[in-house]
């Protein structure tokens, strides 16, 4: 088992994605998607901007890799389609790639990631494709905006932090570190999606 730790620099819901009862990380970081297996731990922490530095945003146990193709054609996931004109969570779907059947191009949904008027913004494109895994999680917790403190001591462990600063992602933890804090993790007690993400309006989810 790895531990991935990020930022979460901008949190609408979208990456990751915690609604619908799965946890899907299926834009941005595609190093992290690109890597991270069944039964890998998961974990964005607050930015400095957002006033959550050194908070626990989320949390997840990777139960599934799933292409893009896959993730656009399933049922459960189709929820999970943005819809901009619903609710936030709609808005804010994640679902957004398939490729072309004949060209093999790949297509972006209009989304939070395209331009203006719903064409495919080029740059998120490449940046999201780098990889087609999407992360899905059946068991996590999502904080959003409440998300609480990390203890002092998982953020200076023998001289390493659990908390990524600035952008990417880190995984080279000691094992006592991650086992102490997935241990800390699982003693609060909670599953699943708990508040709004930080920059969502919640009366209008």
């Amino acid at each position: 088992m790895k531990l991935y730790s990020y930022v979460v620099a901008r949190d609408f819901g979208f990456a990751p994605n915690p609604f619908y009862g799965y946890c899907t990380l299926a834009t941005c970081k595609p190093k992290i998607r690109a890597t991270a297996q069944v039964g890998d731990w998961i974990i964005g922490t607050g930015s400095k901007r957002l006033d959550l530095e050194g908070h626990l945003v989320y949390s997840m146990i990777v139960s599934e890799v799933m292409t893009y193709d896959k993730y656009w054609k399933s049922e459960r996931f189709r929820n999970k389609r943005p819809y901009l004109h619903g609710s936030l969570k709609q808005a804010y779907g994640d679902n957004i790639y398939h490729r072309d059947k004949k060209s093999g191009k790949w297509i972006q949904a209009d989304s939070h990631h395209s331009v203006e008027g719903g064409l495919a913004n080029g740059t998120n494109v490449l940046q999201d494709t780098g990889t087609e895994n999407v992360l899905i999680a059946k068991e996590f917790c999502f904080f959003g905006q409440s998300a609480p403190e990390i203890p002092q001591h998982f953020l200076n462990w023998k001289g390493n932090s659990i908390c990524k600063k600035g952008p990417s992602h880190k995984c080279s933890f000691a094992a006592d570190l991650v086992a102490a804090f997935v241990e800390w993790v699982r003693s609060l007690g909670v599953l699943g999606y708990l508040d709004d993400p930080a920059q969502f309006r919640s009366n209008q989810a």
